[in-house]
């Protein structure tokens, strides 16, 4: 029996890193990217030789999704801790540009890769599921942000 490992909220992602060294003024150092995303559908399609993440949506990232489904370009955002060595730990996928940022400091690597098209309709059909996430903005009390006429 072959086993489904997509469900509504999670889908495997499978890829590879590939570090490039280069030349930054006099030192050298490593420039890593992704390479040979792979999205299997049952355990017979996994590779064991690549690095495995889930990409796991959830209902209060909706509007993030919209965002980058909307733009020219959708990614996909991967996230890496730095270790000592310069080697990277595999932390996480996402699509939200607002989770990937919250990354982007020294300890952190985010890179990203253009979202495959079967992903951005499995995209679509959550937030179908789900209903697009409206920001509700509170009302400011009458007078809120404005300098006393005394």
């Amino acid at each position: 029996m072959t086993k489904i490992i997509k469900d509504p909220q999670y889908w495997l992602m499978q890829f590879d890193l590939e570090a490039t060294e280069v030349d930054v003024g006099r030192w050298k150092t490593k420039r890593w990217s992704i390479a040979n995303l792979n999205l299997p559908r049952t355990e017979e399609e996994c590779s064991g030789e690549q690095i495995s993440l889930p990409l796991e949506l959830f209902k209060d990232e909706r509007t993030d999704y919209r965002f980058n489904l909307s733009s020219r370009d959708p990614h996909l955002f991967f996230i890496f801790e730095v270790e000592d060595d310069e080697s990277l730990k595999p932390l996480k996928v996402t699509a939200s540009q607002t989770n990937a940022a919250s990354f982007m400091d020294g300890d952190y690597l985010v890179q990203s890769v253009p979202m495959p098209l079967p992903v951005q309709a499995w995209m679509e059909a959550f937030i179908g599921r789900h209903g697009e996430l409206l920001e509700v903005r509170k009302k400011k009390r009458k007078g809120a942000g404005r300098a006393s006429g005394n």
